[in-house]
């Protein structure tokens, strides 16, 4: 007879934007390895647990390990593509790389409940961790982000999206996983707000108030955001799925958008932030630097959930 195979579910990397988010970055001690891989094992009766009280508020957590642990944690080797991140230099801006062994990509309708989760998950976590990052992100409006302008919409949708995300054939082991990308860049609102929309737009690439493309600057000439995160090849176009989130604090002075990629292929955001931050043609870098500095960089695997279950 021949074998039964488990269908592989994934991770709710596609979850719909949400009024909340917490993005958690944590390392673990290595002395802590079981602990974490118990806890992450049983994570989605925890999502359970909390979720119940209200479903029609989508909870859930998207879990992604980093490579430094992910041979001691899982038992398994490296997905194709995984490896720590990697800081772009350029000539005026840096795309930084920060440690990080675990994300957790948690998202609701409610900012109770995603508070609520954290605490659980924290504590099934135990002290063998270290927070390195905790931004509680919100929706802005209409899915804007602090600078004014509509962010995501250019995400995949339909049947694009999981052949956007989600690993397959290529890397048949870990099929239905995705890397995930996660960067948090502090804005300077006030010089920002000392452009005019004209100037802001050609920046961004995109009109303000209703969010249309503008046409494509010629080669060889300063490039908007929105070319320069864009990669193509023969094969065509590589979308990722992108799940960014404003955050701050008005008496504090602190404003950011928190960045988050989803993607099949690592190589694609990792060659979108070589184009903003050295540009293209080199030199001429992405002008959304000038206003928005990159204070982390991190790069996961989001296994599959069937994966992840079966750490336990």
């Amino acid at each position: 007879m021949s074998e039964r195979r488990v269908p592989i579910a994934p991770q709710q990397v596609d979850a719909p934007l949400t009024r909340a988010a917490v993005f958690l970055v944590v390392t673990v001690a290595d002395d802590a390895i079981g602990t974490i891989r118990a806890a992450l094992a049983g994570i989605d009766d925890v999502v359970k647990s909390v979720g119940f009280r209200d479903l029609g508020a989508r909870l859930s957590c998207t879990v992604g390990i980093g490579s430094r642990v992910w041979t001691a944690l899982t038992g398994h080797p490296l997905p194709a593509e995984l490896r720590p991140f990697r800081e772009v230099s350029g000539p005026a801006h840096t795309a930084v790389s920060t440690p990080g062994d675990l994300l957790f990509h948690i998202r609701s309708e409610r900012q109770d409940l995603c508070f609520e989760l954290e605490r659980l998950l924290l504590e099934s976590l135990g002290t063998g961790i270290r927070t390195e990052d905790e931004v509680a992100g919100f929706r802005y409006f209409d899915a804007r982000d602090l600078l004014g302008f509509v962010d995501g919409s250019a995400n995949p949708i339909g049947p694009d999206l999981p052949a956007a995300t989600l690993v397959g054939e290529e890397d048949e082991a870990f099929a239905g996983g995705s890397y995930v990308v996660v960067q948090k860049y502090l804005h300077d609102l006030s010089a920002w707000q000392r452009l005019s929309t004209e100037q802001q737009e050609a920046i961004i690439g995109h009109r303000k108030a209703d969010n249309l493309e503008l046409d494509d600057a010629p080669d060889g000439v300063q490039k908007a955001h929105k070319t320069l995160a864009t990669i193509s090849d023969k094969s065509g176009e590589h979308d990722i799925l992108r799940d960014n989130m404003p955050f701050g604090s008005p008496a504090a002075g602190e404003f950011g958008t928190y960045f988050i990629g989803y993607t099949r292929h690592l190589w694609v955001i990792e060659r979108m932030l070589e184009r903003m931050f050295l540009g293209d043609p080199p030199g001429l870098h992405d002008r959304l630097l000038d206003f928005s500095i990159a204070k982390t960089g991190t790069t996961f695997f989001a296994p599959s959930a069937t994966f992840l279950a079966g750490l336990g």
